[in-house]
């Protein structure tokens, strides 16, 4: 098998190819506690993590989105090692450094960073996102998306994976598709978070727009349904991609289910 990717839960995935394995967003808190997002803000979780945290593989790296308390938890703080990679923002970046986490990696908007491995490289490049419409978005932690290259040893790539990170539908997700025309893999991130009444990430009549706009072969919806400040269940999401004649793209996975990955495609079963 060449890889996979397994959900774990909210947005926490694990994606292994080429020798390569990458740790998403990592959340394990468990079923009653609380993730805390800021100005006192918290959301209790409503499911459990299919895997725990000391249960994980060794770790490449981690790609993380941004630092709010249901992607990156008090958990992933005690149990990851400090010496693994985190991919994040420039803002993540320093105050994870600042705890210890001392290779943690700073992306701005474009920029891309490589791992090296004797499979080949993967080359992680930081993607436009945005956490919450206007004014508000500068009250939230910066956030990027990512797009995740899996190159062979002459740095030809075999898998192109787009993870959207907390995003609304905005118009600076545009140039994704421009530069990366083809990508094969998209995770999305869903569940309509509602901070009070403002909604901070897609719900599902935006993630079916999301699809269009971005375009990849095969798309696995992530974080729904595992807090309470989820407004969009991933229903919501299904009844839109139908409508939007974009059902064949999307690729459902339990929690805890793990498929194969293999060039330039995610194995359906």
């Amino acid at each position: 098998m060449k890889g996979s990717l397994q959900f774990i839960g909210n947005a926490t995935t694990l994606i292994r190819y080429n020798g390569f394995t990458l740790l998403t967003d990592p959340n394990f808190l468990h079923r009653g506690q609380r993730a805390y997002l800021g100005y006192g803000l918290s959301s209790r979780r409503l499911t459990d993590p299919a895997v725990e945290i000391e249960d994980l593989p060794t770790l490449d790296a981690v790609v993380l989105s941004h630092m709010h308390g249901d992607h990156w938890d008090r958990v992933a703080r005690r149990g990851i090692d400090k010496d693994t990679p985190i991919i994040t923002t420039t803002t993540a970046a320093r105050k994870l450094r600042w705890r210890g986490f001392r290779s943690s990696v700073g992306l701005e908007e474009w920029q891309e960073h490589k791992l090296r491995g004797s499979g080949g490289i993967v080359k992680i490049t930081a993607l436009p996102a945005r956490h919450a419409p206007g004014a508000a978005e500068a009250l939230l932690p910066p956030v990027i998306g990512t797009m995740v290259e899996f190159c062979n040893r002459d740095e030809r790539v075999e898998l192109r994976l787009h993870i959207s990170g907390d995003t609304l539908l905005d118009r600076r997700l545009d140039a994704i598709p421009r530069r990366f025309p083809e990508i094969d893999l998209a995770i999305v991130h869903l569940g309509g978070t509602k901070l009070g009444t403002l909604m901070v990430t897609m719900d599902g009549e935006q993630g079916a727009s999301w699809v269009d706009v971005i375009n990849p072969s095969t798309v696995v919806p992530v974080h729904y349904d595992d807090y309470a400040a989820f407004s969009s269940p991933l229903d919501d999401f299904r009844r839109h991609i139908e409508q939007a004649g974009l059902a064949d793209r999307v690729v459902y996975l339990e929690r805890g289910e793990t498929r194969e990955l293999a060039p330039h495609r995610l194995i359906r079963h």
